[in-house]
């Protein structure tokens, strides 16, 4: 016969988030102290099933050499696919190359491309995004799913609300990103409202390398870098 789950009482979960305090105040304490030695960074989000040979991949190499040669480093979730493409770039590039890995069910493993002294896991997703927001000087999102969706829009919503410092966060691919900016554009900001013209203007979209180096240099032109919280 097989043994029923047993289903946590609430005083039990209750007692459980208690102790998860302590191992959630471990990792943030863990990524500050790591994340502050590194230096200026740029991220580079993607699809983690995106194959060697897609010109996605190749492209976010590309850019991800570009990005070593302006002088910044380079910050994936250190997985494989556009994630391994930016760190394959930065090391190929003699650049600092960082991985803020997660624990997953699928697609997640270690890139070998990542600096040894700065592959890092994170149990808990919030800490991670925490960890790319803070020491990120600027975010260049390919084309990927929910996750990436997800990263660039909590990025938008920070800047927004001015909870962080405006940095560039750039949409690399016109053909995949051009049908989400018109929605954006008819839908939630001409039809309904929810957002302000000026909110467009957070978002940049490229399709080249020499156009996103172009972005940040414009950018920080004259500006000191910082962690932007």
């Amino acid at each position: 016969m097989t043994q029923d789950k047993h289903h946590k009482r609430w005083n039990e979960i209750k007692t459980n988030d208690s102790w998860a305090i302590f191992k959630i105040m471990g990792e943030f304490v863990y990524g500050f102290e790591k994340m502050g030695l590194i230096g200026p960074c740029v991220s580079i989000f993607g699809s983690a099933r995106t194959k060697s040979e897609d010109p996605n991949y190749i492209l976010a190499e590309k850019i991800a050499k570009r990005i070593v040669e302006a002088g910044y480093g380079v910050i994936t979730g250190g997985g494989p696919g556009i994630m391994e493409a930016g760190n394959k770039g930065a090391n190929l590039a003699g650049g600092t190359s960082v991985g803020l890995n997660i624990d997953l069910p699928f697609e997640q493993h270690d890139n070998p491309y990542i600096d040894s002294d700065k592959n890092m896991d994170f149990d808990y997703f919030f800490v991670r995004k925490v960890m790319f927001v803070k020491y990120s000087q600027g975010f260049v999102v390919m084309p990927g799913g929910f996750g990436t969706l997800d990263e660039l829009f909590e990025a938008i919503t920070l800047i927004q609300t001015h909870k962080i410092e405006k940095f560039p966060i750039i949409l690399v691919g016109t053909t995949f990103w051009k049908g989400l900016l018109d929605w954006i554009k008819a839908t939630l900001l001409e039809s309904n409202g929810n957002i302000s013209a000026k909110d467009m203007d957070l978002i940049h979209l490229v399709d080249t390398e020499d156009e996103v180096v172009s972005i940040l240099n414009s950018f920080y032109n004259g500006s000191a870098l910082s962690p932007n919280f």
